[in-house]
């Protein structure tokens, strides 16, 4: 029987409490004034019947055929106004109201932005998410704001905690394993040693700076793995050379999603591969296609297309490059240079009254007296990860494609949470092992160990589910999809590249997530910029067409929003690998992210779309990033001096 009435509870849940005879299984648990929306029927098992679905006022929105036992997605729905609900939806002779609350469209940006702006004016992040949370909980509860904190806590905490499919689970239990790890490495005299034995080498803040760049390109398999392992590894470094735990933390979170999303061997690829032949598939098989260039289309690697869009990714490749600039040269603008001399005169790693995400400062986490710092007792459970990491995510591929597979299909196809989790016990194993048997540690010393490293991280694990439930919110509530509604239009084919970048930025910046971004947009551009007749030259020799720069930029506004995201969870866990203040990172960080994503755009976008030369385009661009920071940066000495 189809719902007449609006519930808190998912509409699926619903389905399966009532009849056989239940129409609607999915459907926005908010509608969004202009915003078009999706319902999903289910048929009758005995026989084929109609639909029509109509607004209060009598107006169809959409109709049409759903098979016998079979489903029908009612696409391209728009209520424009609170008097057109609640809907009716016909399906065969049964007709029923289907009822949700009610919002414009420019609400569904208002609680990523109130979140937003709360943490960056108070620069305390928890009460920050928290009203962002609730404020989208207000629209999903009906607008009763008592149940609209119930709902923050049972339909978005809770279950943002509890999402295995999804991956939360596993990367919070990574998390707190790897925190764990810390503790034990860095009470066995591990951590010490591993200072000690790198000071020779990483002597100055310069030569450190550079040495965690080049960790962080060393560890290009996964974006979560290269954030907590080279910002825990790389910290203690840090410290001691006076480097700001707000430039550790933009090192690292510059290092992890760029990376990933380059190589053609890392967990991103074969995610990326398959929203570009789906999207591919879209475009082939829209009408009025040229024959020759659907054919095109459909035969062309995906993976080929992925390797020709790798110059074009303007964002990442930038990105690295600028973190290697101001390592280098050792000049740093605006937040972050005063973050740096800070650091540097001695004045403190960490702003006063720095709310870290991490708490180094634990004594359960020191060596005990007498204790030897040997290097080898935190490197070998730390090489310990990247091995049970990359081993795990080679078997795990192979299950599923098969041994004759390229390298990249069986990355591209691995299990990368559960490697992860492989990895991270594996190194605590390991790490505890080591303590025990040179008797620095008891077992009971070790655990003890082992627990300060998890308790130390649990405020970031707050933070980090409050992120993750925002998230969950802005999806609720449709964000993305009203923010590439305000940001499309027909325009020449030259911006499109620009355009699409900025969507996608817009987007991963709402919504705190750089996957979904590329899931909703790589199947609506591509279609579109055939349509527009971007597509020529398209899969010719590697040529450049504007379809492969709209492709490109997807994927490289999509990183560039969530690496700037205060909710996006790599942020979070770069905030916590670094043990930084999280607005902190954010605050030193955009600026940073902001000059880049302009270069990008102009020299990149714009330049390769109006017929510049691509690797002209990145010399021209790098060439004028160092000149910006040579001009505009304050040169900060080894001793603080500016």
């Amino acid at each position: 029987m189809l719902i007449a009435i609006w519930s808190l509870r998912p509409l699926d849940v619903w389905a399966q409490e009532g009849s056989e005879a239940a129409q609607v299984t999915s459907a926005p648990k908010v509608i969004l004034g202009g915003v078009p929306f999706t319902l999903e029927l289910q048929g009758d098992a005995g026989a084929a019947l109609d639909y029509e679905v109509r607004d209060a006022q009598g107006t169809v929105l959409g109709s049409g055929s759903v098979g016998a036992g079979g489903t029908a997605r009612v696409t391209g729905l728009v209520v424009s106004a609170r008097s057109g609900l609640p809907l009716t939806v016909r399906l065969g002779q049964v007709s029923e109201e289907l009822s949700r609350p009610y919002a414009p469209g420019w609400f569904s940006l208002a609680p990523p932005v109130l979140a937003i702006l709360l943490a960056l004016i108070f620069k305390e992040v928890i009460t920050a998410l928290l009203a962002g949370v609730w404020l989208g909980a207000l629209a999903v509860a009906g607008y009763n704001p008592l149940s609209a904190l119930w709902r923050t806590i049972d339909l978005y905490a809770v279950p943002a905690l509890g999402d295995v499919e999804g991956g939360h689970t596993q990367i919070m239990v990574f998390s707190l394993l790897l925190g764990g790890l810390v503790g034990i490495v860095s009470r066995n005299g591990g951590t010490q040693g591993i200072v000690d034995a790198v000071s020779p080498f990483a002597s100055t803040s310069r030569r450190g700076k550079v040495a965690t760049w080049i960790a962080g390109l060393a560890i290009f398999f996964d974006d979560y793995a290269n954030t907590l392992i080279v910002g825990n590894t790389m910290r203690p470094i840090t410290d001691r050379l006076k480097i700001s735990r707000e430039k550790l933390a933009y090192i690292v979170d510059s290092t992890a999603a760029p990376v990933a999303a380059l190589v053609p061997i890392s967990t991103w690829v074969g995610y990326e591969i398959s929203l570009i032949a789906d999207g591919l598939s879209i475009a082939a098989a829209q009408p009025g296609v040229d024959p020759a260039l659907a054919a095109t289309l459909t035969s062309i690697s995906p993976f080929a297309v992925f390797i020709s869009s790798i110059p074009y990714m303007f964002y990442p490749l930038l990105a690295l490059s600028f973190v290697f600039l101001t390592s280098v040269m050792n000049r740093d603008f605006g937040p972050m240079a005063a973050a740096e001399r800070r650091a540097a005169s001695g004045e403190g790693l960490s702003r006063p009254g720095a709310q870290l995400a991490v708490d180094t400062a634990d004594p359960q986490m020191t060596p005990p007296e007498g204790v030897t710092p040997r290097w080898y007792n935190a490197a070998v459970p730390i090489l310990t990860v990247i091995l049970v990491v990359l081993g795990g995510l080679y078997t795990s591929g192979r299950a599923s494609v098969g041994a004759d597979a390229s390298l990249m299909d069986i990355f591209g196809a691995a299990d990368p949470f559960a490697t992860l989790l492989w990895g991270s016990a594996a190194g605590c194993i390991v790490g505890i092992a080591l303590s025990v048997a040179q008797r620095i540690l008891t077992v009971q010393e070790s655990l003890n160990a082992w627990v300060a490293g998890m308790k130390a991280m649990f405020l970031a694990m707050i933070i980090l589910t409050l992120a993750w439930s925002l998230g969950q919110v802005t999806e609720d509530l449709g964000t993305a999809q009203y923010v590439a509604q305000i940001l499309s239009g027909a325009l020449p084919l030259e911006v499109i590249p620009v355009l699409v970048f900025l969507t996608s930025a817009a987007m991963a910046f709402a919504t705190g997530t750089s996957w979904a971004t590329m899931a909703i947009m790589l199947p609506l551009v591509i279609p579109l910029t055939v349509t527009l007749g971007g597509a020529e030259g398209f899969g010719v020799g590697g040529e450049y067409s504007i379809l492969l720069g709209a492709i490109s930029s997807v994927l490289a506004g999509a990183i560039f929003g969530d690496h700037c995201s205060p909710i996006s969870d790599t942020t979070v866990l770069s905030s916590t690998a670094a043990a930084c203040d999280h607005v902190d990172h954010v605050k030193t960080q955009l600026p940073y992210a902001l000059v880049v994503a302009l270069v990008a755009m102009v020299v990149g976008d714009i330049g390769t779309a109006l017929g510049l030369s691509v690797w002209v385009a990145l010399i021209l661009a790098t060439a004028i990033l160092a000149a910006g920071l040579w001009f505009f940066g304050t040169p900060v000495s080894e001793t603080g001096e500016a």
